[in-house]
């Protein structure tokens, strides 16, 4: 990589296994990291569901960024990340996969459009590309009507 930017986040202990996140952008409020029970209490999401909403959050925002610069609006667009534990050959658990459905409301009309931003925007999602080189992402992206147009 030629251009580097960096980014800062610091965590803190709050208590057991409940940390406190604080980003390096003002006014982001703090977020709270917790594990569930046995371990935690469950009072934020654990790693595993971050890197999971990083994942979706990263697919859909790429591909809305490519939709707009294709002057093509959607009604809306949502994610639905299912994130798979498993455990490697020592016995610890590890992410074993994610499966990503894309719910993509746009103009019928634009279907060319579309279809090029489809092609393009997974390879500029940061996340799932960084993600990909040890978990296996399935991403498929479906239409208004239910019916999967990629993927």
């Amino acid at each position: 990589m030629s251009e580097e930017t960096r980014f800062e986040i610091s965590l803190e202990q709050a208590r057991d296994y409940e940390f406190t996140v604080r980003f390096d952008w003002d006014g982001v409020p703090d977020l709270v990291l917790d594990e569930p029970e046995p371990l935690g209490q469950q009072r934020g999401p654990n790693a595993a569901r971050i890197l999971a909403a990083a994942v979706g959050n990263c697919l859909t925002a790429s591909l809305l960024f490519c939709l707009r610069k294709s002057r093509v609006e959607p009604r809306g667009i949502k994610a639905t990340v299912v994130g798979t534990l498993a455990r490697n050959e020592q016995g610890r658990q590890r992410i074993g996969g994610m499966q990503v459905r894309i719910e993509l409301d746009g103009p019928d009309d634009q279907a060319s459009r579309l279809k090029r931003c489809l092609g393009l925007y997974e390879d500029y999602c940061l996340i799932t590309e960084s993600v990909r080189g040890g978990i296996p992402v399935d991403v498929q992206v479906y239409g208004a009507d239910g019916q999967r147009i990629a993927g």
